[in-house]
């Protein structure tokens, strides 16, 4: 059974736990990137998400709750005047988790977690913009007949103009006669 499966304990008590992931979520807000191990990283990942999703509401008692879980006045005034206005128009993922490697002490992996910044987001819609704008504006069935009538010649001229198939040299046999006229 699974049980007790709701969360990562990171060999803590519950108290030392709770402490460590509100230090954490303010370094974040603060630095909007931070390195630390990837279980962290991980459960930090969520308490992060809900900042951001409490910040979009903005309602005095979701600034209330973000004040319960960061203690900190100058980090709840960072997540509803900047980092909740970043994501208006996303529904979740604020954050992203890079592995880094592995820490030379004692050998834990090590992953950078981050806010996602304004400018992917930009970017992301200026290319769909830009793809849609160069476009070309589709042709109607009358040019696309007339297009094809003209680009081809009919009757004996298009067999007289069209080019010869030929086989390449290794594939000829002696006897063969080549397109010039002598053998090959």
């Amino acid at each position: 059974m699974r049980h007790a499966m709701d969360h990562r304990k990171l060999g803590r008590k519950p108290a030392h736990r709770k402490a460590l992931l509100r230090n954490l979520m303010n370094a974040l807000v603060h630095a909007e990137r931070i390195e630390t191990t990837v279980p962290k990283a991980k459960e930090l990942r969520r308490l992060a998400d809900r900042l951001i999703t409490f910040g979009k509401r903005a309602t005095l008692h979701s600034r209330r709750r973000v004040f319960s879980l960061l203690t900190d006045k100058a980090a709840t005034d960072k997540v509803f005047e900047t980092l909740a206005g970043r994501f208006t128009g996303r529904e979740g993922g604020y954050t992203r988790i890079v592995r880094t490697g592995f820490r030379v002490g004692d050998g834990a992996e090590m992953a950078i977690i981050e806010y996602l910044p304004v400018e992917e987001r930009k970017a992301g819609a200026k290319k769909k913009k830009k793809a849609s704008a160069k476009k070309p504006p589709a042709k109607t069935a009358v040019k696309k007949k007339e297009a094809k009538e003209t680009s081809r010649p009919s009757g004996r001229k298009a067999k007289e103009s069209a080019p010869k198939e030929t086989k390449p040299r290794a594939a000829r046999t002696k006897t063969q006669k080549t397109p010039e006229g002598g053998q090959g």
